[in-house]
């Protein structure tokens, strides 16, 4: 009896001990994630936020579980980046002027003519300067930061073409009221005016101002060719988006799903990136068959004008990180 009962007692916790693996495995494969950005459903970044997730998900064999939340449903840019922190959210896309407000190192990335194109802005993202910052930032805050999307370059519309800074001269142009984003035109006598974005159509149609900036994928969306004559190609701020984890999930991954996660999410980032170029080389035809004037531009001397009007310095920024990201290739 004694042996019988031993062997039953032993299958017996032999079943227990193996249901509790199941349980202990099940539970591993919901862990559940929220990733929020700001982005419509039909962009790029969306979309491939969406296959990023669900490739992680396949890789990881079920154990992470990402639900994309887009359109700003968790907050706007503001609150999910102070979300990675506060654990209220645990992967972002968003662009680094947030995160600049608290390693203001990440802020040079929106000075002035500091990328000559959007494939200087990804080698910048593969650079061991880059590298050094995203780490530093981790140390101080325990974000993670895994990939760098192009967004766009930025160009201005106007009703008169120029090809020079002293193009700019007197021109009254809307401006987001940011110090990167007014650099440019006051550096070149213009004459910035802040006025909210949903207004801008209007501003130009009757007037108020003769002049905006944006990337090409905004002047489509927004219709500003509508109610301008000229693009010309500044190219003044080439911008990005970074994909983050926040510190109380990355922190808890092993190794290898550390470099798992960051080689999706920099895949994803590759696919909008390809994604983007794509659609701006394909408005400058678009635009020219609407019978808008495009105009390339001489960038040195809108570069030199700011170089000299907005030294880094008086930005917060050094030369040295100038130097070395004038040199990633």
């Amino acid at each position: 009896m004694s042996k019988r009962f031993t062997l039953k007692t032993l299958a017996a916790l032999g079943t227990v001990a193996i249901g509790s693996m199941l349980i202990s495995t099940g539970a591993q494969a919901q862990q559940k994630l929220k990733w929020a950005h700001a982005y419509e459903t039909s962009e790029p970044y969306h979309i491939d936020s969406v296959w990023a997730a669900e490739e992680i998900k396949k890789r990881s064999n079920g154990k992470f579980d990402i639900q994309v939340f887009p359109a700003s449903t968790l907050g706007k840019e503001t609150d999910i980046n102070q979300g990675l922190t506060l654990g209220t959210v645990d992967m972002i896309i968003s662009g680094t002027s947030f995160a600049a407000r608290t390693y203001p190192r990440f802020g040079i990335a929106y000075y002035p003519f500091i990328f000559r194109d959007g494939d200087h802005l990804i080698a910048y993202s593969k650079s061991p300067i880059f590298q050094e910052m995203v780490n530093d930032y981790r140390a101080k805050t325990g974000i993670q930061v895994t990939a760098y999307t192009y967004y766009g370059a930025r160009h201005t519309t106007a009703q008169k073409a120029f090809t020079t800074c002293d193009g700019m001269k007197g021109l009254k142009i809307r401006v987001p009221d940011v110090p990167a984003y007014t650099a440019t035109p006051k550096s070149c006598g213009a004459n910035p005016t802040p006025i909210a974005f949903a207004e801008v159509y209007l501003a130009l149609q009757n007037g108020t101002v003769e002049a905006q900036e944006n990337p090409l994928t905004t002047i489509e969306a927004k219709k500003f060719y509508e109610v301008q004559k000229a693009i010309m190609l500044t190219g003044h701020i080439v911008d990005g988006l970074t994909t983050q984890v926040a510190p109380h999930v990355w922190n808890k991954l092993s190794d290898a799903e550390k470099k798992m996660f960051t080689e999706v999410t920099q895949e994803a980032a590759n696919r909008s990136t390809g994604k983007i170029k794509k659609r701006e080389a394909e408005l400058v035809d678009e635009f020219k068959k609407k019978g808008l004037q495009i105009v390339q531009v001489d960038r040195k001397s809108f570069q030199d004008a700011v170089l000299k009007n907005a030294p880094l310095e008086s930005m917060g920024f050094t030369r040295a990180d100038f130097d070395k990201i004038q040199a990633a290739k």
